[in-house]
């Protein structure tokens, strides 16, 4: 009974931020990982690899889709709604939240990246399945489509997609991403923190009111250059280490199986600190049954849902390549073993050992993957906000994000991330749930 009270007298101690750390513990400890795990391997079976046989007929598939492609059809050039698709992914949560997977998980924590994000390609097909599958028409010359509407279809219920659509609105205010550019090029240019954040509040909300179609034609533009120079900086730094790789790699799975502790000394935890850090992580940088991709590639000129939805295993399959040259330019560098930076500074302390002034070029860097990442969470929130009240729900929203963007620009974070990643924890156990209760509407084509 003494025990009981010293417990509850414990909880009624903590804060806020404690509460969010233990949520985000069960979240991602418990349900999360067992959810992806089981959700994961069960759509691999059922679709006997479908992932596999996907990549290996990347051009083949591509062919196919832009058969589809008709510019007088209503909805978004399929081609373009994948650099939207990369856009979301791929940005500072591949340069910068990433880096946790090593600095707290350890090295091993890598390969449960690997893990989530190879199992994750199925649960990511099966969510845009689902929203071409169930979307509508809508008065902008496009498709709503998305968790809140095959969720209706799954448990025949209205409360579960409305809950949905306000995790998204809450989840689409990236303010992560947001905070971490403003921090970036406060600190890099010495630039007044306000007029930052009103620089950045302008250009994002500039080209997230033009809806999918011109958050599309923007990612198509940004996108390709950035992945291509941020692989090929990366791997120019991994192979200057070409002799230290099969260290790294022991280093990687024997801290992978290594039950006690996976962080290499620095917080002992076992394998499920590895597990938490690995996937979840994943999870957040893959957008793995958040919700985003479905909302967005439900936008797609193509009446066929597999054709679109294979562009989903193609897009986390780049996804995982930049997280992994982030982690690898960490562990050849030694950075991960450093503390006291912010998440922030880890890569770019890195690359500041092989290019000069390194903190402008990561700077720019960021401001390409950070913008187009914001830009599209703001584009699915507004569908969100839309779709909870169709006349003022986009208004409302937009002075919501505003007040959000300033409001976290002053906070750490470390806590700013903490709240992105318990939205997105609640997102993907309900999404993931809706997935497999509608598993046999799905085909693997």
């Amino acid at each position: 009974m003494l025990e009981n009270f010293a417990v509850l007298k414990v909880l009624m101690q903590w804060g806020f931020w404690d509460y969010m750390t233990f949520l985000d513990g069960v979240l991602w400890n418990c349900l999360g990982l067992v959810l992806i795990l089981s959700a994961g391997i069960y759509l691999t079976i059922y679709s006997k690899f479908f992932q596999i046989r996907a990549l290996f007929k990347t051009v083949a598939h591509m062919k196919d889709l832009s058969v589809c492609a008709d510019k007088n059809k209503q909805g978004t050039h399929p081609f373009k709604l994948y650099f939207a698709s990369i856009g979301g992914m791929i940005g500072l949560g591949n340069l910068v939240t990433v880096v946790s997977v090593v600095t707290i998980g350890g090295p091993g924590s890598l390969v449960w990246l690997w893990i989530a994000s190879f199992l994750g390609m199925l649960v990511k097909y099966s969510e845009i399945y689902l929203g071409v599958k169930y979307r509508v028409k809508n008065d902008h010359g496009g498709f709503d489509g998305g968790p809140m509407y095959y969720l209706k279809v799954a448990f025949n219920n209205k409360l579960l997609p409305i809950l949905v659509c306000i995790l998204l609105c809450i989840y689409g205010a990236e303010v992560s991403q947001f905070l971490i550019l403003t921090d970036t090029l406060t600190h890099t240019f010495s630039f007044n923190r306000y007029v930052v954040i009103g620089f950045l509040l302008f250009f994002v909300l500039l080209t997230a009111v033009g809806g999918v179609k011109r958050f599309a034609n923007v990612c198509s533009i940004m996108m390709p250059p950035f992945m291509i120079v941020y692989v090929a900086i990366g791997v120019w730094v991994i192979l200057d280490h070409f002799a230290e790789l099969p260290a790294i790699a022991s280093l990687i799975f024997s801290s992978f199986f290594d039950v006690k502790s996976q962080a290499g000394g620095m917080l002992a935890g076992g394998m499920i600190v590895a597990a938490h850090y690995g996937m979840s992580r994943a999870v957040y940088s893959g957008d793995i049954g958040i919700g985003y991709d479905s909302i967005i590639q439900s936008e797609t000129q193509t009446v066929h849902p597999e054709k679109q939805a294979r562009m989903a295993i193609f897009a986390l399959f780049s996804d995982s390549l930049i997280c992994t040259i982030s982690i690898m330019i960490l562990l050849v560098t030694g950075l991960w073993k450093v503390h006291g930076l912010q998440p922030s500074e880890y890569v770019a302390s890195a690359l500041r050992l092989y290019i000069p002034k390194a903190e402008y070029f990561m700077a720019a860097l960021f401001v390409l993957a950070g913008f187009t990442t914001i830009t599209g969470y703001l584009v699915v929130g507004q569908k969100c906000a839309r779709y909870l009240h169709p006349k003022y729900g986009t208004k409302a929203y937009i002075l919501y994000s505003i007040f959000a963007f300033i409001f976290f620009s002053f906070y750490n974070q470390e806590q700013v991330i903490l709240v992105m990643s318990v939205s997105g924890g609640l997102l993907m156990l309900i999404n993931i749930l809706g997935v497999l209760k509608l598993r046999k509407s799905i085909k693997f084509l």
